[in-house]
């Protein structure tokens, strides 16, 4: 009876974990992720509240100004294009200032572990969800690539309270599409991504100028082609 036992725990419900798993990951390729833990948790939150409108429509990569890309990939991971789902070098540097500062870790996830923890984690602090993080990210990296990953991250990114997704940003905050967003917006709502419940592009213009300039000249710099998959 414990032999059966042991071996249902430590071996099949493992080896279900990971096969679907990677279906789910397989089938999230192409299929418009339309939900994700942190919209069912921020929907819960917001019940009861009439004055506030959740707000999430998928759009295509395609139909998505670069700018907003470039400004992404400014802002939050300057080196999406070429690591393989990990910031080695920027962990490194966290690490060090850790050990000797005694400073909190954190800062230095890339869109890649972004995106799995928005798609498939419940977004909290814990060594286990960062743990199911890190394997959803080489998966994704995987399987989708960086040009799903930017697409999937776009969509469900949270662009301030209950608004996820450039479209939804886009409508609300500038009443345009996504392939509209100039350089100057996107850099404003890139600039709002570190704290999108309490940044917004009009704060951001009034407080954060000298870093959406900032953000503006990386932008010049991203001049390569930016998907090969």
């Amino acid at each position: 009876m414990w032999k059966k036992f042991l071996t249902i725990l430590l071996a099949y419900i493992p080896a279900g974990f990971v096969l679907s798993s990677i279906l789910l990951v397989l089938i999230l390729k192409w299929a418009p992720v339309t939900s994700t833990p942190l919209m069912l948790k921020r929907s819960l939150n917001y019940i009861g509240n009439n004055e506030l409108q959740f707000r999430h429509q998928w759009v295509s990569l395609d139909d998505v100004s670069p700018e907003m890309v470039k400004a992404v990939i400014a802002s939050e991971d300057s080196k999406f294009l070429w690591h393989n789902g990990f910031d080695a070098q920027e962990m490194g540097r966290m690490w060090r200032r850790h050990r000797e500062r005694g400073s909190e870790i954190r800062g230095c996830s890339t869109i890649s572990q972004q995106t799995a923890k928005n798609c498939f984690t419940l977004c909290g602090r814990t060594w286990f969800r960062k743990g199911l993080e890190t394997y959803y990210t080489v998966l994704i990296e995987k399987i989708w690539g960086k040009r799903r990953i930017m697409e999937v991250y776009l969509n469900v990114a949270e662009m301030g309270p209950g608004i996820f997704g450039i479209e939804a940003a886009s409508q609300y905050y500038y009443h345009i599409s996504p392939s509209e967003l100039t350089r100057a917006d996107a850099t404003a709502l890139a600039c709002c991504l570190p704290n999108p419940l309490y940044r917004n592009p009009e704060w951001v213009n009034r407080y954060l100028a000298g870093k959406q300039v900032s953000l503006a000249r990386k932008c010049e710099l991203i001049n390569q082609p930016l998907w090969e998959n």
